[in-house]
Parts: structure tokens; sequence; C-alpha cells
């Protein structure tokens, strides 16, 4: 459990010290060793004061700065001193990074220090101060053209990839390591077993993805937190931009000054071989990591916010599936936030949790976590449910149709297709956003249109990704489309569109670990910050109908004539309770969420030729039992809906505000 830390940092270290001092009093354990007898869970026996704090450099056998040298990443440890002593080997925790010195890392966005020596004094987070003295080795690499690191950042590509593999070669006896940046004395990591589990969240989680999908020998398990899985679905979804800026932006924002200097080639290359057109050039293909998920042997605890909208969740769930289909061992947590960690949502569950897994798949404790539910989800702030299995086995596919109403641009969703000829039309306006439209939704409108089930008589889930195709007619050579589902209901949920994206953070602090002085185990605690609202939308997807024809390649369209594209809406896991109704908006752009396209068009649906593919616990016949027959005393009175605020402006750094 934390010790809260109400004065100043001294008052929590002193504590810590002192716990910590009466556990080494007690008799040693061979924490760590494999085939130890089955027990819960690893103590803090070892002292974080007098740890090993070490940096090595660790040839990546690259030379993207293209100096002539093979680029060296720097690697800072800390790891227990007692094992050594004793003749036993530990596994190490990683998190490869590159905002150790850019940008800062977690809620409080610390960086790294180092006394003026170079001694690494300070690691970001508590991974450290907690894993530490349970025997673990903590491990933070700088990756390639950042802080203290050569090469240049590549952002996500095999530099960046190969930054940390390296770090796992060099674990196991497979790649050099030095003891200076530029000397020849060698570093061995003797010390370690080699078993190695990488996390991090945003683009420290992103390279586990990266790291895990090369195969690498002795990566065991990975914790990607709102992690990308492929770099194309994080700045465009199927053609249409979602920021307007690519990864040489981000390469240049992140890069040591020394960097950028030296990398302009690196840089020009993220330009030409990115295009704004959308293309699905060879660049992004090599840092689309499913497409290698048939390499991964780690098990893979993934967390993501349902309503992230830095790195959007269609990263998580094609991810996801590919390990199903792969047979990875998983688990998940998905909560009602935007980008935020879950040390900030969740925190002591989240630690028990991380702490019991990372005993399993590093230390071999068979505490029963792998046998656990597999998924957990943030149903309302703070209240949680489990699913054994995650989507559950009873979701299935079910195809709702869009069909007119009564009025303009005001329809029926339902299982049975509209009638031939049925359309709808709505212009392209982009001064609107998704809470706009729904707030408008049964009204017409002339930049949308929606489709709205009957009121609810019972609870319908939908659990996982769905797709919706369009069939759509524009008055121009170029649009951009959008879809988005919508609960229609009074709710409280988190409000992950204000700052902190579902969090408050507090003045208060816990301490998760041991401290010195340089680096504390205490952290601010948050609060859910919460908003009541009359809808939700609950999940989203774009893109520009100009890739009718193919994901790759985006074309000039012809007005007047119709075309079909399906738009993959973001994975998620939501329940439209009884009561409320559930709603399909298509429009054009997204505002702020989509780059709107070099024309306003009007665009004329084939409401026969539009459908929702939705994955729903118990299919077809759940929708049938949940829209038959609905009580009158569950129907709303009608009133227009509010949600949370719009959409805003986000710089295009995995990790926003919150990294």
């Amino acid at each position: 459990m934390p010790i809260r830390a109400r004065g100043t940092r001294l008052t929590c270290r002193s504590l810590v010290v002192a716990a910590s001092a009466a556990l080494m009093a007690m008799t040693l354990s061979p924490a760590g060793a494999h085939g130890a007898p089955a027990t819960r869970e690893s103590r803090p026996l070892y002292s974080y004061e007098s740890a090993i704090r070490e940096s090595v450099w660790v040839d990546t056998r690259l030379d993207g700065d293209g100096d002539g040298r093979t680029d060296r990443v720097a690697v800072d440890i800390v790891r227990p001193r007692e094992p050594a002593q004793q003749g036993r080997k530990i596994p190490v925790i990683m998190d490869a990074s590159p905002y150790y010195s850019c940008c800062g890392r977690g809620n409080e966005s610390q960086r790294k220090t180092y006394d003026a020596n170079g001694n690494v004094l300070q690691f970001p987070l508590y991974y450290d101060n907690y894993f530490v003295p349970r025997g673990y080795a903590f491990v933070a690499v700088d990756l390639a053209g950042t802080n203290r690191s050569d090469g240049c950042v590549d952002v996500g590509g095999p530099s960046d990839v190969q930054s940390a593999k390296a770090v796992v070669d060099w674990l196991n006896g497979r790649a050099r390591g030095y003891t200076t940046r530029t000397g020849s004395e060698r570093a061995r990591a003797g010390w370690t077993n080699g078993d190695t589990g990488m996390i991090g969240k945003s683009y420290d989680g992103t390279i586990a993805n990266g790291v895990a999908a090369t195969g690498v020998e002795g990566l065991k398990t990975i914790v990607p937190i709102a992690a990308i899985s492929s770099w194309y679905d994080y700045y465009f979804a199927k053609g249409a931009p979602l920021y307007d800026s690519g990864p040489e932006w981000l390469s240049d924002y992140v890069e040591s000054p020394q960097a950028r200097a030296r990398c302009q080639a690196v840089q020009q290359r993220l330009i030409d071989e990115a295009p704004r057109t959308g293309d699905l050039t060879r660049l992004w293909s090599g840092r689309d990591y499913v497409r290698t998920a048939d390499r991964v042997t780690a098990s893979v605890f993934a967390v993501h916010g349902m309503q992230d909208l830095n790195v959007r969740t269609k990263n998580f769930g094609q991810w996801w599936d590919a390990l199903a289909d792969q047979g990875v061992e998983r688990k998940v947590w998905l909560s009602q936030t935007g980008h935020v960690d879950p040390f900030d949502f969740r925190r002591a569950q989240w630690v028990t949790t991380l702490h019991r897994w990372f005993d399993h798949y590093l230390l071999g404790y068979d505490n029963g976590i792998d046998r656990e539910p597999m998924a957990d989800i943030e149903r309302a702030p703070d209240q949680w449910s489990t699913d054994r299995l995650w989507p559950p086995r009873a979701t299935a596919t079910t195809s709702l149709r869009p069909g007119n109403g009564t009025a303009a641009g005001v329809g029926a969703l339902a299982l049975s297709p509209a009638r031939p000829g049925a359309t709808e039309t709505f212009t392209d306006d982009r001064t609107l956003d998704e809470t706009d439209w729904a707030a408008q939704i049964e009204r017409p409108t002339p930049a949308k249109a929606g489709f709205i089930t009957r009121p609810l008589g019972r609870d319908l889930r939908i659990s996982g990704s769905a797709r919706v195709t369009v069939t759509a007619t524009p008055s121009t050579t170029s649009a951009h489309l959008t879809a988005v589902l919508v609960d229609l209901g009074p709710d409280t949920i988190r409000d992950y569109a204000a700052a902190g994206e579902g969090i408050t953070t507090l003045a208060e602090r816990t301490c998760w670990g041991a401290s010195t002085p340089g680096d504390s185990s205490c952290f601010k605690e948050t609060k859910a910050r919460t908003a009541a609202v009359g809808q939700t939308v609950f999940s989203r997807g774009w893109a520009d109908l100009g890739n009718y024809a193919s994901d790759a390649t985006g074309r000039p369209l012809t007005p007047g004539r119709p075309y079909t594209i399906t738009l993959d809406l973001h994975a998620g896991d939501h329940v439209v309770p009884a009561g409320h109704r559930l709603a399909l908006i298509v429009a054009g752009t997204d505002r702020d969420l989509i780059d709107p396209p070099a024309s306003t068009p009007t665009l004329t649906l084939d409401l026969a030729g539009t459908s929702a593919k939705l994955p729903i616990v118990g299919g077809a016949p759940a929708f049938v039992r949940a829209t038959a027959g609905t009580p009158a005393s569950v129907i709303p009175a009608a009133r227009r809906a509010s949600g949370v605020g719009g959409p805003h402006p986000a710089l295009p750094v995995p990790g926003g505000g919150h990294r």
C-alpha cells in the first residue's frame, strides 16, 4: 500500500527508508530465481539507496546519422546490489523513450537528471523506486538521436526500434556495450538473466510493440500503454490526414540539439517518403508492427483510453486482433479516459496488477494472474467490470442499416435495409465537429445525416471494432468522411475533452516504493474529472473518399459518380443502457480530428448501399430484443442533447499533455 505524503519529500523518504530497513532485517528469499517455490509476490527486500546506478552505451550496429561509425544508445541502469553479491541474476524492466530530456515522462513531466559527473540521479516515474527493492533492475533507454544517444530519430522506424532491441540483445549477451559513449572499454550485463519486460506509455509503449514484433529472444512481456501499432494510422485514416504535419515535425521535436544538426538527411526522408496525400508508402509499411505480429512471443498487457484522441484506439484494436490471431497471451484494461496512464486513473489497483504481472512473466511466480479475467473495462467513472475473454465469445458482427425518417437528415437505424433509391444529403462544414452533430441529432441540419434506433428496452453492448460502409456521390473532386456512434441519453462520464482528459491532479502525494534525495517515489494523486452529458460519442472513424479503390492510394473523384468506401471505427466497449438510443452519424470533416479536403463537397448517401457492422454481444438477436417492445416508462423526454466539449487542436506528439 502507498504511504501518504502530506509534508516534505524528506518525510516521505524517511518513512520508506525505515520500512525498507525493517524488511532488510528479514531473511532474504531467492526472489527472481526461476524454479523457486510458488509465491504470491516479490517483496521489497533490497536497498534502493545503495542500489548500483550506472550508464552503458550499447552499439545498435546502425549508422543513422551517417558519420561513419555505428550509433550507440545511452542506457541508464539502476539495480539492487545484493543479488550480485549473492551470485544471483535478476530480470529487467525497460522503458525506452525519446522523452527523457526533451519533454518529460508522466503526469508531472519528469526528466532524467544527472550529477556533475554525468551519473544518473533521477529516473522518471515509479518503476525504479517500486521494483528495484523487489529484485528487478530498471533500465531507461534514450532512443537514438535523443538525450545522450547517437543517431537520429526516425519516428518508429528501424533506428527507433533497433535502439531498444539492441539493448535486449546486450542484456542477453548478443550485442556490445561500452562504459562510455566513444571509448573502447566493454561493459557486460553479467548481472542479469536476460529476461526483459518492456513498458511505457504512448511513444514508449509503441517502441515496446515494435520490439516485440521483431521476435527478439529474451523479451518475455510488454506493457504498451496508449501505444501505436501502425504509424500510418497515427497520422492518417484511410487517406484522411489526422494532423496538419507529418513525422518530420515529431522527429525535430524530440531530437537533441546535436542530433537535430546532424540529421538533416533523415528529416528530409521523413518529408519525402511520407507525403501529405495520405498514400501508404514504404516508409509507413516499415512502421506497421501489425504486419509482423506473427513474430511476437512476449505476453502483452495492453492499456488504452477508449476516448484517446491522440493515439486513437484503432491502434489498439488492430494490434489486439492480430495478437489474438497468433494466440499471444494477453490482458487489457480499457478506461473512459483520453490519453492517460493507469497510474493516474486507477493507481493502487494498477501498481498491484502490474507487480503481479511482472512477477509472473519475469520471475516465474505462479500467482494466478494468467488465469484471471482477460479484460477490465471502465463502465462509469471508477466503476469497472471484467470479462473472462475480450471481446466476449457471444460477440457477433451485426449489420445495421440506415433508413429515411420523417425529416431530412433524421433517419432510422434498424436491421432491415432501406428502400431502393432512399438517400440523404449533407454538405461538409469544416467549422463543426462530432459533438455539434450529436447535439443536433434529432433536428434537420445541413452538415450531417443521423440515424437513430428506437429507445432500448434492454441494455445493448458493443464490444470490439466496428466498420461503416458508405456509398456516397460527391459534388466535387475531393471529400472526407466521418462516421460516429453515439449513445443518446443522460449519463455521467469522465470528461475526456477537458484538460487532464478525464482526471484532475491533486496536491496530495502518495509514495510508491523507496526514495533517495534525488529520486522521490511520491507522486501527486488524481481523481476522476466528470461531466453530466445528454449524449456520448463512443466510437469514430474517418476516410478520404478518394481511397475508395485502395487503402494505399487516393485518386481524384468524379463529381456525380457514386463511390463506396468502408470506414474503420475505433475499438472500444460500450453499453447503451435501456432507455437510451443508439445513433449513427455520417458527415464530412470532423473539426480538429481530421483535416478538411481541398474542396467543400455536398455528398448524397445511397442508404441501400450504406451499413454499419457492429460487434454486438449477443449479435442480431440481442439487438432485436433490445429494440422490441420498449416500455414507455424508459423512453426519455425529447430534449436537446448535451455532451462534453468538442475536440481541441492537439500537437502530433504521442503523449500529448500526459506523457
